[in-house]
């Protein structure tokens, strides 16, 4: 069992930083995929950042390329999103989850851990 436990939400204004962590308990940390996924309200979960095991892989959404980064760090079972330059359309609920499984997969299904989720405001 992998507990997911998400920080660092909060209310910024645009073109500014965030920076979301991810502490999971259980001992899968370091052999699972991890993603952070995005829903506003009215709309679908989506897939905002993901990163294998090893850190190696990463994919990012269009719409955050070259704004966010996704990191890891076994060591202390922790999994990073920094945004930058944030959009109001960035505004949503952000989760964490897991894929025991340890493939990099962009379908929220596939992931069968989740965090409680962190509210992400970017007021425009």
């Amino acid at each position: 069992q992998v507990q997911l436990v998400e920080s660092g939400g909060g209310l910024v204004q645009a073109g500014g930083s965030l920076r979301l962590s991810c502490v999971a308990s259980g001992r899968t940390f370091s052999t699972a995929s991890m993603a952070w996924f995005r829903q506003a309200p009215g709309k679908e979960r989506e897939v905002a950042a993901a990163i294998n095991r090893s850190g190696g892989r990463i994919y990012y959404a269009d719409s955050v390329k070259g704004r966010f980064t996704i990191s890891r760090d076994n060591a202390k079972n922790t999994v990073y999103l920094q945004m930058n330059s944030l959009k109001p359309e960035d505004t949503a609920v952000y989760f964490c989850a897991a894929d025991s499984q340890g493939s990099l997969v962009m379908r929220a299904p596939a992931y069968e851990y989740w965090g409680q989720g962190t509210q992400v405001t970017v007021s425009s």
